[in-house]
């Protein structure tokens, strides 16, 4: 195996079993340096001038002391594109690639049935990163008004960041979804808010309590469905008629959010289960 990546390899396994270093070898070798994994098979990886091994024993070490790959490195992908990410903002995640491929699948549907004169607004409640109003606004071809709010100004920093990288037309405001005055009406709402539970952190993995922010992950055991009420209130009040709401969930909620959805008037409401067969995602729509 090539020297680079066993040195790798050999310094992850201080703190990771052997299946997961090799693994994040590889990925860091990939995603950090641009090196394939058929270069690393080969033995043609090219020798590391000094800066580089500077910056490779730099993430190494934030790795050995359990900080995430992504956030070592800087970027994370999403939809096979890279993202800028820090401890601001959380990690993109696979589940949330489909709830961005249901909502262009939604707007494309929108623009073949009225046509690219119409206007299409697109709202992504809680935005962190940004990867959901830049994935859906790049895919719509910049063509819909896509705003999307948090009520971190750190977080918007990095999404503003994602924006430029990504040449999408996104406007970005600092608001709190817990606590807005209805401005205009959006044809989509999109959201991923906070879902995990306190109780469920003692079952997640360290370097995910330790370094990604708690105040997008965590919610309250007392009231889990805190964010999916403010959502269903900026659905009632901000959805456009015949308009749709989709929203990521916990899957132990899924049912929950979709009739608290329908308490609040949205219709057509269902649950469907994300790539790995959990209800993830919850749909609605507006036909006020």
């Amino acid at each position: 195996m090539n020297e680079i990546f066993q040195y790798i390899y050999n310094a992850l396994r201080r703190r990771y079993e052997a299946g997961e270093a090799r693994a994040l070898a590889f990925a860091l070798l990939e995603d950090g340096f641009g090196v394939e994994r058929t270069a690393v098979y080969a033995d043609k990886v090219s020798n590391f001038g000094a800066a580089e091994h500077m910056r490779l024993d730099d993430i190494l070490s934030r790795m050995k002391n359990g900080e995430p790959l992504q956030y070592a490195i800087g970027k994370a992908r999403f939809r096979g594109e890279f993202y800028k990410v820090n401890p601001a903002v959380l990690i993109p995640r696979p589940e949330t690639e489909e709830l961005v491929e249901m909502c262009t699948a939604w707007g494309k549907g929108f623009f073949e049935e009225k046509g690219r004169g119409e206007a299409l607004r697109i709202l992504d409640a809680g935005t962190g990163s940004g990867c959901i109003a830049i994935s859906v606004a790049k895919e719509l071809d910049n063509a819909a008004y896509v705003e999307a709010w948090d009520i971190s100004e750190a977080a918007l920093d990095v999404a503003n960041e994602n924006a430029d990288l990504h040449g999408a037309q996104v406007v970005f405001k600092k608001r709190d979804i817990l606590n807005f005055m209805p401005e205009t009406a959006f044809d989509l709402i999109v959201s991923n808010p906070p879902y995990i539970t306190d109780d469920e952190r003692k079952d997640m993995e360290a370097h995910v309590l330790d370094y990604e922010p708690h105040t997008a992950l965590f919610v309250s055991d007392h009231d889990p469905l805190l964010f999916y009420r403010a959502l269903a209130k900026l659905a009632k009040e901000c959805l456009a008629p015949n308009g749709m709401i989709a929203v990521e969930t916990n899957r132990m909620f899924a049912v929950d959010v979709r009739l608290l959805f329908e308490e609040n008037g949205l219709e057509k409401t269902k649950t469907l289960t994300d790539c790995f067969g959990n209800k993830r995602f919850v749909v609605g729509t507006c036909s006020k």
